[in-house]
């Protein structure tokens, strides 16, 4: 009789524990997933610290701070204030507000004529009752998400300050496993933490800015800039119609309440300061400084791709693919790289 193999039977026990494994952290993988490829992200800013403080665990702990005090506490005040102003609105003031749009609707001037008939139709379907329930409905699905929300966070900011702290044991430790020779995992490690490095102070550095831009503009004619500065910051991550889903309902507003001077200011600045002086101009010369910045040589990231990889991800992924993304392009780009490099050497 055969004897079977001791590699057989420990291959088979690391199959059958692999899939209890997942079983049991499942319900943690895109959390700890998401904080892993945050710190590979943010390695740079933590070897400054632990260099500054000569302590790996208070650089971790000053990391995990900045990135809950720059990332995901505006978030979830824009989710807390957000759901609070709907679960506040005031149905005799939509009332006003519907009663002015119809009557724009039925008076529109001479060169918007040809719009006439598409207006009417939609105000047809408009009902204020509707609109007071659609509200609330909304109101309550906001809360629902945004208490999902913070638990993803409080999660990915738990996984974060451990992958920072345990990142080299983590690292040194796949390494011996994987077997890998030194340079290919240079090469996969690099590859996969320039691009996301790259990738993440790019959306950080673009959604303050022109998330400031648009915010300095509504306070200035009296809303809450801190509030809609923080949605058109994340807006600003939706490509060509991010922006567009903030200040056209701004503008519909103000022409409803009579203000048409406020509905063409924002028009007029969202378009030519934001979208066309902000995101068209200065925002590629920001990608690219930090790619210089972060990634010199070869190694330098080209900004289309990093553009469709955020792209790509947020239809595949929802908000978290703007990370993810980037990172399977990365990854994917890195394999290509090193197949290339073992083809040369065989040569």
């Amino acid at each position: 009789m055969a004897q079977i193999k001791p590699e057989y039977i420990i291959f088979t026990l690391l199959g059958f524990s692999m899939y209890w494994m997942y079983l049991l952290y499942q319900p943690f993988l895109l959390s700890i997933m998401i904080a892993s490829l945050l710190a590979i992200s943010t390695v740079g800013l933590q070897r400054r610290i632990e260099q500054k403080t000569g302590s790996v665990l208070l650089a971790a702990l000053l990391s995990t701070l900045v990135l809950a005090l720059l990332f995901f506490a505006p978030l979830g005040y824009f989710l807390t204030a957000f759901t609070l102003k709907l679960t506040s609105i005031d149905i005799q003031h939509i009332e006003k507000v519907y009663s002015k749009l119809n009557d724009w609707a039925h008076n529109l001037p001479t060169y918007l004529s040809f719009l006439k008939p598409y207006v009417q139709d939609s105000m047809k379907d408009l009902e204020v009752n509707d609109l007071a329930g659609y509200s609330l409905t909304l109101a309550g699905q906001i809360g629902k998400y945004s208490a999902n929300f913070l638990k993803t966070a409080m999660l990915i900011i738990i996984f974060y300050f451990f992958s920072l702290y345990y990142g080299k044991t983590i690292f040194n430790y796949i390494k011996k496993v994987v077997q890998l020779p030194q340079q290919d995992t240079t090469l996969l490690s690099f590859e996969l933490s320039s691009m996301m490095s790259v990738v993440f102070y790019s959306i950080l550095t673009t959604a303050v800015f022109e998330g400031a831009l648009f915010g300095i503009a509504v306070g200035f004619m009296g809303y809450n800039g801190l509030l809609f500065g923080i949605l058109y910051g994340f807006a600003s991550l939706l490509p060509v119609i991010g922006g567009a889903l903030m200040w056209i309902p701004f503008m519909v507003y103000e022409l409803s309440i009579g203000n048409t001077g406020g509905a063409i200011f924002i028009a007029l600045y969202s378009i030519i300061v934001i979208s066309i002086i902000a995101d068209t101009i200065i925002k590629p010369v920001i990608i690219k400084e930090i790619n210089f910045r972060i990634v010199k040589g070869e190694g330098q990231k080209n900004e289309l791709l990093i553009f469709f990889s955020i792209v790509a991800g947020l239809g595949a992924f929802g908000f978290w693919g703007m990370i993810l993304g980037p990172a399977i392009t990365a990854f994917f780009l890195a394999l290509l790289k090193l197949i290339e490099q073992h083809q040369r050497l065989r040569v």
